[in-house]
């Protein structure tokens, strides 16, 4: 057990910033970035996306067996959430989607204005997804089709009425770290 939380924290240590910079190249970071920008369009969320090369060693350490594991994840993505002023968002309505590479994790984060059984469900079933088409190579394709899962739950739930007001309340690029 020791040996595997050893090995953990090497891999944490090993990777930063540049390789999130890697795996999510500035080209498509802007292309995600027009999509969510289009996306907001449609409804009155606010959408953000971060993809996270490691954690610090601290956290990575603390992930002793797969129940801690999730904590911890859940736990840093709740942080972005709150760092990205995600949770900030009048209508409390914005969603956060996460990346952890080195863990090959993802969480979804929602405002408490879209914490329905229905919304969970759409969260859960789009991560699944997102993970198959990571394992597959589909980087750009992954996030594409969870941000037009999000979007289409958005839709639903805060749908823009004709000629109402929308401000952008957040930046539409996407974290890289």
């Amino acid at each position: 057990m020791w040996f595997t939380t050893l090995i953990r924290g090497w891999r944490h240590l090993w990777c930063d910033v540049a390789d999130a910079r890697r795996a999510v190249p500035d080209e498509m970071a802007e292309r995600l970035a027009q999509r969510i920008a289009a996306s907001e369009q449609r409804h009155s969320g606010e959408i953000r996306i971060c993809v996270e090369a490691a954690l610090p060693l601290a956290q990575a350490l603390a992930m002793r067996d797969n129940a801690a594991r999730q904590r911890v994840i859940r736990a840093r993505a709740v942080d972005w959430f709150a760092r990205l002023h995600v949770w900030d968002t009048a209508q409390n309505n914005g969603v956060l989607i996460y990346l952890l590479l080195n863990e090959h994790a993802i969480e979804i984060v929602a405002d408490r204005g879209i914490c329905d059984d229905a919304a969970q469900a759409c969260w859960q079933t789009t991560a699944r997804e997102l993970a198959e088409r990571l394992r597959s190579g589909g980087m750009e394709d992954g996030l594409t089709a969870a941000l037009e899962a999000v979007s289409a739950q958005l839709v639903a739930q805060y749908p823009l009425e004709r000629g109402a007001p929308n401000p952008d309340e957040l930046p539409n690029f996407v974290v890289r770290a």
